[in-house]
């Protein structure tokens, strides 16, 4: 049983085509909805990982919160470094609270010019202006904040290399998380020498700081993505709609209509909704729409929006043969935030 298209508030994905222009992109760059109150107080440092509250300390000081009282290994080397690197990039697994600890950054410095996105949020802009107008949009600005910067594509990596590159050299400081094809740089982790490689350009301007740990989301799910039954679907999809839009969409038909919108634009694709539905969730089996339905379910969860299914478990849509490959890492966070978000 399909929700009737007639009922107030049910919309269709697939009928949406957003567009967004370069000064909307501009204005969007500041942390999402989740993390719009993110803190270095709110950040709850596992016990059990001591890297997270080295992490928090060190990333303190570099917001200028004052100088940490205790430090340990890596950080008491870069007490002695008489000049701070300009830079910081947050390595770790999903989950441990990168995103957390950079949105603390961007609210902690007290400075008029910052920007917070993410890498495909930055690369979209480039193409949307123009490789000079966005220098000279960002020239002088004091803090840009990175989530998820990719390695996976060399053009879009080096565009941003140059640009970060030249903002560094006008004052800016960077701070950035990553979000790197695992086998190609380590299982769980970020490899420095290929770091060095993909963006030796910029390396000298970021001290990695590595963060350790599980994915806190683990902490209070099952494993596995909440499946409904088309009629528990259907009453969900209505009740929701009482209160607020809710989209309503054939999981192929979505899958398919991701191609046809820039990843840029997803964030104005759910735009006004209270709640994603999906109807017929099936294993996907082409990489360009797994790793585009990634980026899909990030904004998701950015956004906060509890999402509703039918047909297979949302844990299950990455067959095994993706997940031993090289984007691994992403969805493998995928997952945690689809399992997150189906849950009442």
């Amino acid at each position: 049983m399909t929700p009737s298209t007639a009922i107030t508030g049910i919309v269709h994905l697939t009928e949406r085509t957003p567009q967004i222009s370069g000064a909307d992109m501009v204005a969007s760059l500041v942390p999402p909805p989740q993390f719009a109150q993110a803190s270095f107080e709110s950040y709850r440092a596992d016990a059990a990982f001591p890297s997270q509250q080295e992490a928090k300390a060190t990333l303190m000081t570099f917001a200028g919160l004052g100088a940490a009282q205790e430090r340990g290994g890596l950080f008491r080397r870069a007490k002695k470094t008489p000049d701070p690197k300009p830079g910081v990039y947050l390595d770790g697994g999903f989950g441990v609270g990168k995103t957390h600890l950079l949105a603390a950054i961007y609210h902690a410095m007290p400075v008029r010019r910052k920007y917070f996105g993410s890498f495909i949020e930055y690369t979209a802009l480039v193409g949307a202006l123009g490789y000079k107008n966005t220098v000279d949009l960002f020239r002088g600005s004091d803090l840009l904040c990175i989530d998820e910067f990719e390695l996976d594509d060399p053009g879009d990596t080096m565009v941003m290399t140059r640009l970060l590159g030249e903002l560094v050299a006008s004052g800016t400081r960077l701070a950035a998380t990553s979000n790197t094809p695992p086998n190609a740089l380590g299982e769980g982790r970020f490899a420095a020498q290929d770091f060095l490689r993909e963006i030796h350009a910029m390396a000298a301007s970021f001290e990695t700081i590595r963060i350790d740990g599980t994915d806190y989301r683990h902490r209070a799910l099952d494993g596995h993505a909440d499946v409904l039954t088309e009629a528990e679907y259907a009453e969900k999809i209505a009740d929701a709609a009482t209160s607020g839009a809710v989209s309503d969409d054939a999981f192929a038909d979505l899958v398919a209509h991701l191609a046809t919108v820039h990843p840029s634009r997803y964030i104005r694709l759910i735009e006004g909704l209270s709640l994603v539905g999906m109807r017929d969730v099936a294993p996907l089996n082409d990489q360009s729409a797994a790793l585009r339905f990634v980026a899909f379910i990030d904004r998701v969860y950015d956004a906060q929006l509890p999402i509703r299914a039918t047909g297979a478990s949302l844990d299950l849509v990455f067959p095994e043969e993706m997940l031993a490959g090289g984007y691994r890492k992403k969805y493998l966070r995928a997952i945690s935030r689809l399992i997150a978000s189906t849950l009442d």
